[in-house]
């Protein structure tokens, strides 16, 4: 049974909102800290912040970051990283954490990227990673002055690679037999600048629920175009996708939407995985 001094203290954090959290907690003291909203936002910071920083990613290693919900811990985070790297709008929790608790610098992908309205997956466009990654360095710069070219030079790396991987894509998805893909929820749109088109069996939210009719249009679709691949994620059930492969002859494959990484990833990175993505795709369209 808890004491009445540990009840007490409980409550006061829960009722106390920022007020948990003391002023003294940003700062160069104990190092510069960076707080990534999930995971693509962590990847970025901590390529740019090298030995120089330390970065958390606040959705769990196997989180749905789009139902990410802050624990005490993780809102102190938000509280005391000298800056926090998010995507307004797609995590509520960490927006409201953002607005209510952060102390030290803010940096909204949208404010630096194009993101378009209904589709807040841009890290599926490696030349808006690496836009970010540029913006990531030169905010490290202001807090962290003295490693200010280092960052710069970490962000300049990171652009090459990012470049690398576009035109991978850019030249491995030229010259396809197929251009339609069917994928379990709509994170893949950023891919239409090299030339495919996406029929998503859920929407924007992987938990969202296909209609009768919605599945009708996908069976037509495949069987109309020829598809021969219904794409799943790692971080959400496969059945509602094999179920739709089952009934139309068509095999089943991962297309990782790089949300997150599972126990199976856990040893990948971005770059790893979007390439495994090009390779998945350039064999199920013929490319």
């Amino acid at each position: 049974m808890k004491s009445p001094v540990a009840v007490a203290a409980v409550s006061l954090l829960a009722l106390s909102g920022c007020a948990a959290f003391t002023d003294d907690s940003v700062g160069l003291d104990n190092g510069v800290q960076v707080a990534a909203a999930f995971y693509p936002l962590q990847y970025v910071a901590g390529r740019v912040a090298g030995e120089h920083a330390e970065v958390t990613n606040l959705a769990s290693a196997q989180g749905e970051p789009h139902d990410l919900e802050l624990t005490p811990q993780e809102t102190a985070e938000v509280a005391q990283s000298d800056l926090v790297v998010y995507e307004h709008g797609f995590q509520p929790a960490v927006d409201e954490a953002v607005d209510t608790n952060a102390a030290g610098v803010t940096l909204d992908v949208a404010d630096v990227v194009e993101v378009r309205p209904a589709d807040p997956h841009f890290w599926q466009d490696p030349l808006l990673m690496a836009e970010l990654g540029d913006a990531v360095a030169a905010e490290l710069g202001e807090i962290d002055p003295a490693h200010a070219a280092d960052y710069r030079a970490n962000a300049a790396e990171l652009r090459t690679d990012l470049e690398t991987l576009d035109a991978a894509y850019a030249d491995g998805l030229a010259r396809c037999d197929r251009h339609t893909v069917v994928v379990s929820h709509a994170a893949f749109g950023y891919l239409d600048r090299y030339g495919l088109e996406f029929e998503p069996i859920a929407g924007l939210s992987p938990d969202s629920e296909p209609t009768p009719a919605d599945l009708a249009h996908l069976q037509e679709v495949i069987e109309d175009d020829g598809i021969t691949t219904v794409f799943y994620e790692s971080l959400v059930s496969p059945e509602i996708a094999e179920q739709l492969a089952a009934d139309t002859g068509a095999q089943v494959a991962v297309l990782d939407p790089v949300e997150g990484l599972t126990d199976d990833t856990a040893d990948e990175d971005y770059l790893s995985l979007m390439e495994a993505n090009l390779a998945a795709l350039e064999e199920a369209n013929g490319c």
